[in-house]
Order: C-alpha cells, then sequence, then structure tokens
C-alpha cells in the first residue's frame, strides 16, 4: 500500500423507471488489482434519475471511506454529475444541490481522486446493481 492508502476503484450508477419514478442506486468497489472488494445496491423509493445517480455516488463514496480508501477514481456515466464535480457545470436543480455538497465534502476526505466519464458499456455491474434495487421494491 502506498503512502497515500488503499486505492480504489468507483463505479457507480443510478436510474428511475419514470423521471421521477421508482428508483435504485447500485455501487461497485474494485481494489487495483481489479477483483470487486464490495457491491452496493439501494432503493430509493421515487426519485429522479439524477438524484438516483448521486445517491449511487454517496453510497460509493461513504463505502470507499469505510474500507479504508485513500486514493479513489470515480467512473460514472453520468455526464452531468461528472460535469458539476468537475466544476464545469452549475448544479441548478435545488434537490441536486445537498446532495452536490456532500459528494464535494466526502471526495475531499481522499489523498487523490480521479473522476471520469465513462460510457454506459464500461459500467455494467453498477447499472446491473441498480436496477436489482429497482426489481425489489
Amino acid at each position: 500500500m502506498s503512502p497515500q492508502g488503499l486505492a480504489l476503484t468507483l463505479h457507480s450508477d443510478g436510474g428511475s423507471r419514470g423521471n421521477p419514478g421508482p428508483a435504485g442506486a447500485g455501487a461497485v468497489l474494485y481494489d487495483d488489482q481489479g477483483d470487486e472488494v464490495a457491491a452496493l445496491s439501494r432503493y430509493l423509493g421515487s426519485a429522479t434519475n439524477n438524484e438516483a445517480e448521486y445517491q449511487a455516488l454517496l453510497m460509493g463514496l461513504a463505502e470507499a471511506k469505510r474500507l479504508g480508501a485513500g486514493r479513489l477514481t470515480v467512473k460514472m456515466d453520468s455526464e452531468l454529475i461528472v460535469r458539476q464535480l468537475e466544476g464545469r457545470y452549475q448544479v441548478r436543480a435545488p434537490g441536486l444541490k445537498p446532495m452536490y455538497a456532500e459528494a464535494k465534502r466526502l471526495l475531499q476526505g481522499f489523498a487523490a481522486v480521479t473522476i471520469l466519464h465513462v460510457r454506459r458499456e464500461f459500467n455494467k455491474r453498477a447499472d446491473e446493481l441498480a436496477n436489482q434495487a429497482m426489481d425489489r421494491r
């Protein structure tokens, strides 16, 4: 382990069937060998797609912190959320502002963070976990 702590990669995804509608969040964490170390899935009740995306991210960030990550790479297929976290897009939706603030607060707790937008096909496991959550409702 480096002096910056455990290195993890977080894939997160949220979805809503309807917008708003029944929503779910999924997050998966991988170690630096590519092995899955945590898989999380949560039904959210009624939410918008973007709210579900943020909830998935927050769930994954909290788990990464619990696992002791020092360095974190976040991969999401939500361009909106990634661009907001990068400061390239403003957070305009009132319902997203507290989740954005919480995400920024949690991200500050890591020694190093990289946030990447990935295409949906590179986020399949997190999408599967979000869909499982919606199916369990």
